[in-house]
C-alpha cells in the first residue's frame, strides 16, 4: 500500500507553526510569577530551548519541536522531525543525551505500519547524533505529526543564547534556503526525484557544528533557522538590542532548484504569513525576495554572529570540519530598519 503523507495535512514541516502574533496573544497573561534561579533560558527571549543550572557549571538543556507531514515517505518524515527537534540543543551551544518521541497518528485513516516507518526513521537519525531514542508518548489524532522532546547538557560559559548578538558581529549561516519551497514543489507534485535528493540530504543534515560553536567564546549567539524563516529568526536575534542587521543579498546562500520553482510561484502559504509579520521591520525587501527571506524552513541551518577580530579563524575552523556556510552580513548600529537588504 502506497501512502502519501502529505496528503493528510494542511501545512508541512515547520510551515505548520501558529503564527507569532497569534502565539503571542496565547502566551499573553501566561506568566509566571515565581522566580526559578537556576532558569537560565525561559521563554523571555524566545530561545531555542530551556536550560537549567544544574551544580559545578553544568546545565541541563530542554526541548521539544514536532509537526505534520513535509515529505510523503514515512521513513524520511521520521528522519526530518527527529533531526530538527536535536538541532535546537546544538543551537544552544550543547550537546544532546536523549530524546522521547512524540507521536500523533490517525489510526482510522493511515496504517499503524506508516508510523512504524516514522519512529525508525527518527531512530537512525538519532543513532546519527549518538543518542538513545529511550521513549516516547502517541495519540490519536486527525493529521499525523511527529517530533521529540530532547535533552542535552552544556557548560555554562558555552550557552548561546539567540538575541546576545554584539555590535560588528559577523552573520553566518550553515545552510542555504528554500527548503520550505521545494517541500511545496513536492506537495504539488512537481519535485524532481533529483531536487528530493536535495531536500532530503538538506533536512537531515544535522546541525551538530553548533556544540563546537558552543565552545568558542567569539561566537556571541546562535539559533537556527525553521518555521518563521530568515527574516523571521534574524528579528528574535535582534530583539530588545537596538542594534541592525545589514544582509547582502548576494551572499545569502539559496539551492538552484527553489529558484526555478519561485519563478512559478511555488511557494508555502505561510511565506505570506511570515511577510506580513515581518515586512514592517525590513528595508530592501524588493519584488520576489520574500519568496526566500520569508520562507518557512524545517530542520534549517544555524545563523550564528561572530566578533568580527576572529573571521579569519572562524572561517579556518569552519573550512576545517569540512562545514558549509556563508557570511550572510553584519551587525551595527541601529538603522531604519532592523534588517536592512543591501
Amino acid at each position: 500500500m502506497s501512502v502519501k503523507l502529505t496528503q493528510y495535512s494542511k501545512a508541512s514541516g515547520c510551515g505548520c507553526k501558529i503564527a507569532p502574533a497569534v502565539l503571542e496573544e496565547i502566551l499573553s497573561g501566561c506568566k509566571q510569577n515565581i522566580v526559578f534561579q537556576n532558569l537560565l533560558v525561559g521563554n523571555e527571549t524566545k530561545d531555542d530551548a530551556a536550560v537549567y543550572e544544574l551544580e559545578d557549571g553544568n546545565c541541563i538543556i530542554s526541548t521539544t519541536d514536532f509537526f505534520t507531514p513535509i515529505v510523503d515517505e514515512a521513513f524520511d518524515f521520521g528522519k526530518i522531525s527527529a533531526c530538527n527537534a536535536i538541532s535546537d540543543i546544538y543551537a544552544m551551544g550543547g550537546k544532546p543525551l536523549m530524546a522521547i518521541a512524540i507521536l500523533g497518528w490517525p489510526v482510522d485513516k493511515i496504517p499503524t505500519e506508516f508510523a512504524q516507518q516514522v519512529i525508525k526513521g527518527a531512530q537512525e537519525m538519532c543513532s546519527r547524533a549518538g543518542i538513545p531514542l529511550a521513549g516516547g508518548h502517541s495519540v490519536d489524532t486527525q493529521e499525523p505529526l511527529f517530533g521529540l522532546a530532547v535533552t542535552g547538557i552544556v557548560k555554562k560559559e558555552n550557552i548561546k543564547k539567540n538575541n546576545s548578538i554584539k555590535e560588528n558581529d559577523i552573520l553566518y549561516l550553515t545552510k542555504p534556503l528554500g527548503i520550505g519551497v521545494l517541500s511545496t514543489a513536492l506537495k504539488r507534485g512537481l519535485l524532481t526525484e533529483k531536487d528530493y535528493s536535495l531536500l532530503l540530504d538538506q533536512t537531515t543534515s544535522l546541525n551538530s557544528i553548533g556544540e563546537k560553536l558552543g565552545s568558542l567564546n567569539y561566537v556571541h549567539a546562535i539559533t537556527d533557522i525553521t518555521g518563521f524563516g530568515f527574516a523571521g529568526h534574524l528579528l528574535e536575534m535582534l530583539a530588545g538590542n537596538n542594534l541592525s542587521a545589514r544582509i547582502k543579498k548576494e551572499s545569502l546562500p539559496i539551492m538552484e532548484p527553489a529558484k526555478e520553482y519561485a519563478k512559478q510561484f511555488v511557494f508555502p502559504d505561510n511565506t505570506t504569513r511570515n511577510y506580513n509579520n515581518q515586512s514592517k521591520h525590513i528595508a530592501g525587501m524588493t519584488d520576489l525576495d520574500f519568496i526566500f527571506y520569508c520562507d518557512p524552513q524545517t530542520s534549517g541551518g544555524l545563523l550564528f554572529s561572530v566578533d568580527a577580530t576572529h573571521e579569519q579563524e572562524m572561517d579556518e575552523f569552519l573550512n576545517s570540519c569540512s562545514q558549509f556556510f556563508a557570511k550572510v552580513g553584519e551587525i551595527t548600529t541601529r538603522l531604519e530598519k532592523e534588517i536592512v537588504f543591501i
